[in-house]
């Protein structure tokens, strides 16, 4: 659960304990924490809404409550179950772990789509040495139990409360403590071995200057390039990420897959930058990341990405952010609005005939930057993805190409001549429009959108 992170101190460098959502060529997704601390509908009520109201397709829940797992049972929503940290040290015994699989897993199995089955929740910062020392042997308990079970195919990993040395000039010079190397080496071992992401918990808020709030909810501001690798950053989120990237790349693993269990933004807290305008800006923008944007030393990457959270959970103790992480209030109403609504009008619309122009996945940054330069020339208004426009995105230059590609498409009635752009465009009919960012579309010889 969100919970403030402890901070290192190293000269020159800014210490975070970095709490921080899919591998490229999967279909994206938009993943949810259903916590239940507080007055909430039940599990049946929550499942419906889901399944019929939003376009919400994967759930972490914080346990194996049954009356989740049957609520979800036939509804093709990918779940995440956890293992109570409690749990870990019997886990540990494989004849205990398969108990547990029977108890939990294989009565849910064949409708319920579980996809990961995460082993307690940020273990290392409860400085527990039992828990600790038992982590790594109950995952490869568990593990060993599905595979028993005929179940290979679920990932067991554990979510982590990431503590790195964060050096905010320069993201890829950034390093696991060296008190928690080893544990994160075996940790990131397991999930080399059992082809599991490493997951953990980003949290921008916990890590935020009072001076510069936008630049960690993706608003305009100042973009930072790092010292070392030349490359830019113009939100702290993308940063996080390939600060995890390059600790894990230290150590050997940066072949592995990175989930992100938990991020998001309260709308409401004892600080000015807790408001529902800044938490839909900065969901939104996560969302965005769930479409295989990547970053900038990870291009294209697909990561899981799970937001925190579902509901506001008036049950939660702690100051007032803890009861304020939801997307939506107990009965259902939206706290704000980032498009996960079926209707939504912030979400892309659902796309049958409707045609749009996209940069081709193998289209160079010269080509795309060339595309942009031309189109701009031809009239064509390219204020929405300058740096204060909906759809700028300084990490994604095919995001700002295919959107200035569409509209001049657009603008010629949709024929297939002004899509070629040198063989560099493809007319698709997947609406490539995100939460933020609403591309126009030919259906039937007439332009929509806005």
């Amino acid at each position: 659960m969100a919970t403030t992170p402890h901070f290192l101190t190293l000269p020159s460098l800014l210490l975070a304990s970095v709490m921080i959502f899919l591998l490229s060529s999967k279909t994206s997704a938009i993943g949810i924490n259903y916590g239940t601390q507080g007055n909430l509908p039940p599990p049946q009520q929550v499942v419906e809404f889901i399944k019929t109201k939003t376009i919400i397709d994967s759930v972490k829940i914080y346990d194996a409550n049954p009356d989740i797992l049957r609520a979800l049972s036939g509804t093709g929503i990918d779940v995440t179950i956890m293992v109570p940290n409690g749990n870990i040290p019997a886990l540990a015994n494989v004849e205990n772990a398969r108990q547990w699989v029977g108890a939990n897993v294989l009565p849910f199995h064949q409708q319920t789509k579980i996809k990961y089955i995460c082993v307690g929740n940020e273990i290392l910062l409860t400085k527990d040495n039992n828990l600790i020392s038992n982590l790594i042997p109950a995952m490869q308990s568990l593990l060993e139990a599905l595979k028993v079970s005929g179940l290979p195919d679920m990932k067991v990993t554990t979510p982590n409360a990431f503590t790195v040395v964060y050096n905010q000039d320069a993201p890829s010079e950034s390093r696991f403590n060296d008190e928690q190397k080893d544990i994160f080496a075996k940790i990131l071992e397991f999930n080399r071995q059992a082809k599991s992401p490493f997951m953990i918990s980003a949290y921008p808020y916990f890590m935020v200057d009072p001076n510069n709030v936008n630049y960690a909810i993706f608003g305009p501001s100042k973009a930072i390039t790092d010292t070392k690798t030349g490359k830019t950053y113009n939100n702290m989120f993308d940063a996080v990420m390939d600060a995890t990237y390059s600790a894990m790349n230290a150590l050997g693993y940066g072949d592995v897959d990175i989930a992100v269990g938990e991020t998001g933004w309260p709308s409401a807290c004892d600080a000015a930058w807790c408001t529902p305008q800044n938490a839909a800006n900065y969901n939104i923008n996560i969302i965005k990341r769930s479409q295989d944007i990547g970053t900038p030393l990870m291009p294209n990457r697909h990561i899981d990405i799970y937001l925190f959270a579902l509901f506001n959970e008036d049950g939660k103790p702690g100051p007032t952010y803890e009861k304020n992480w939801g997307l939506f209030k107990p009965d259902f109403s939206p706290v704000y609005d980032v498009g996960v609504l079926r209707g939504s009008d912030t979400g892309p619309p659902p796309s049958s005939s409707e045609k749009w122009c996209v940069a081709k996945q193998e289209a160079t940054n010269e080509q795309l930057q060339a595309n942009i330069d031309w189109v701009c020339s031809q009239g064509i208004d390219c204020k929405n993805i300058s740096p204060d426009g909906i759809c700028f995105d300084n990490n994604n230059m095919k995001a700002r190409s295919s959107f200035v590609m569409n509209v001049y498409y657009q603008s010629k009635g949709g024929s297939e001549e002004a899509c070629n752009f040198s063989g560099s465009g493809v007319v698709t009919t997947t609406n490539p429009s995100t939460s933020s960012c609403v591309m126009k579309n030919v259906e039937g010889g007439s332009v929509h959108g806005t």
